[in-house]
């Protein structure tokens, strides 16, 4: 028996395939969520099945937004337990998870591989992927490209806590002439601080993991730490945290 977790999130969808052993991750496969839930969820299928495995060899746990969406699923978690679980098998048993999702940023407390609390931002995109991805199409930029120059860019302050009202404020700061490096750099400065507040509502300790699509981004992780004031890992499978953890939570 293999073992599958999909992890269909609000802008991306993740899946895996483990052994039987669940120690060893046998494939991976990321694609947007796109609008149709239960389309995207047939395509993980397919790809799961082009592996070489039958339906019956493989157990397979839905996680995310979209869970309910997988028909064929063997069973559904939720995604702060299979975030928690994914989390523990790439960094650690005792971590501060920090999770930077499309549409909700999350952090997860664990103790012994097990969640013990947990706080979540999910009234306003303000935080969250979705707020950098909003001022990436304001200023003409995909997101690679908006994390690039923002590598470049001197820290600026944007003090808007509302996504619209923070496009105002970016609009007003293209209509200064101010460089666009900065204010992608002022963008992603006002995404950690939210994030930080959000973990000071918590007991951290343990070390901090960063999980989600932005575990790949040297600029957001290094900002974390120095506000944080300790050390943000990650793994480059950490955008698979959920779908690695309900794979791992399917026996």
């Amino acid at each position: 028996m293999l073992y599958a977790g999909i992890d269909i999130g609000s802008t991306a969808a993740k899946a895996v395939l483990m052994n039987e052993n669940r120690d060893e991750i046998l494939g991976r496969k990321l694609m947007p969520s796109g609008w149709n839930s239960r389309e995207t969820a047939q395509e993980m299928l397919e790809w799961l099945l082009s592996l070489g495995h039958s339906r019956d060899d493989i157990k397979i746990i839905a996680t995310g937004y979209g869970r309910i969406s997988v028909p064929y699923a063997d069973s559904t978690l939720t995604e702060i337990t299979c975030h928690g679980k994914g989390a523990a098998f790439l960094g650690g048993e005792n971590l501060t998870v920090i999770d930077i999702g499309g549409q909700d940023t999350k952090v997860i407390i664990l103790r012994n591989g097990r969640v013990i609390d947990f706080v979540m931002n999910d009234k306003c995109s303000a935080g969250t992927g979705k707020f950098l991805e909003v001022m990436a199409n304001r200023m003409g930029l995909t997101l690679p490209e908006f994390f690039g120059l923002a590598e470049n860019g001197k820290d600026i302050k944007i003090s808007s806590m509302c996504t619209v009202f923070a496009e105002s404020e970016i609009v007003s700061l293209m209509g200064l002439g101010t460089p666009r490096e900065d204010i992608a750099c002022g963008a992603v400065g006002s995404v950690v601080s939210k994030v930080a507040t959000l973990v000071s509502r918590k007991n951290p300790s343990g070390g901090y993991f960063l999980t989600g699509g932005f575990c790949e981004s040297t600029l957001l992780i290094r900002k974390l730490s120095e506000t944080l004031g300790s050390e943000v890992r990650t793994s480059p499978d950490a955008r698979f945290a959920g779908a690695i953890g309900a794979a791992l939570l399917g026996k």
